[in-house]
């Protein structure tokens, strides 16, 4: 796997030399854009606003709209000559628990590796964090943009975490949620017995993505039908909201199904997954370390 940084992490007088490698993978179905009449593939060209001819790369330059219709031109090596410290280290600035984050903050997780003389002090940071379940809240500047991340333990790695600066998030008060005068305390008792029958070890390997999947399998039928029209199938529609009235009967009504279809948590086989695995990262016997509660 390639590195996509290389630098140092550094927090007091310590620096460790580390690299960044990806931890996730981005997974869709891609479909091209085609002519109806004989499916000949669309092609995108750029061209230019002012007379509609096409413009080849060679002849593309990136510009900032300082204001209306007036451009400055920004070239690669005006990027370097940006006046920012830090830009090959990953600076800790504050040492904070992880609980007290809320987990909106959390954007993309990366892995750290440790480089050539860093497995040391790699090992006495990733150790000390998973023992306070602290992270380390730094900035890290990735392909020209500076993000505020969280170094964090995850089993026998520390991962990277880029997380969001408070100004790219959209107040909460923003959105719109009813007041409920009292708790019905029936509700939340039943409430409560059904999370704990529903309850489970986690196991990323459990959940796949059912859509992509149906999705394929329409696609397949299609290419057997040599692309001719299938039978439509019935549509779903969204179910009503419970309402306050009969609140309590859907909640013994779905206790009831949960009983029957699962063993309470205490009664499962607990099972064990790899430290790093390709899906994510998971605690691995011994000593108690950190875990990645909030990766996206």
């Amino acid at each position: 796997m390639r590195p996509i940084w290389k630098g140092a992490i550094s927090f007091g007088l310590v620096t460790i030399p580390v690299q960044i490698l990806n931890a996730t993978r981005h997974e869709e179905l891609k479909f091209r854009m085609l002519r109806k009449q004989d499916l000949s593939a669309i092609n995108y060209k750029r061209v230019a606003e002012v007379d509609g001819k096409e413009v080849p790369w060679d002849d593309i330059v990136k510009g900032f709209e300082y204001e209306k219709g007036k451009f400055v031109v920004m070239e690669e090596k005006d990027f370097d000559k940006v006046e920012l410290q830090g830009t090959d280290s990953i600076e800790i600035l504050d040492f904070v628990d992880e609980s007290g984050v809320n987990p909106i903050y959390f954007h993309k997780p990366y892995y750290i590796e440790p480089m050539k003389g860093g497995a040391s002090a790699y090992a006495l940071l990733r150790d000390v964090l998973a023992d306070t379940e602290k992270i380390g809240i730094a900035k890290v500047v990735i392909r020209n943009r500076q993000h505020l991340a969280a170094v964090k333990a995850n089993g026998s790695l520390l991962v990277l975490e880029l997380m969001h600066f408070a100004s790219e998030i959209t107040p909460a008060d923003t959105v719109k949620v009813p007041a409920v005068k009292e708790t019905n305390e029936r509700a939340l008792g039943m409430a409560r017995q059904l999370v704990a029958q529903m309850s489970a070890e986690w196991d990323p390997e459990k959940y796949s993505d059912d859509y992509a999947t149906a999705v394929m399998k329409l696609i397949e039928r299609k290419v057997e039908a040599g692309g001719k029209e299938l039978p439509g199938a019935a549509k779903r529609h969204a179910p009503a909201p419970s309402n306050v009235i009969d609140l309590v009967e859907v909640l013994q009504k779905s206790l009831a199904e949960s009983g029957g279809r699962s063993a309470p948590a205490a009664n499962r086989v607990k099972r064990r997954s790899p430290v790093a695995t390709k899906r994510g990262a998971t605690k691995s016997g011994g000593k108690k370390r950190g875990t990645h509660k909030h990766a996206a």
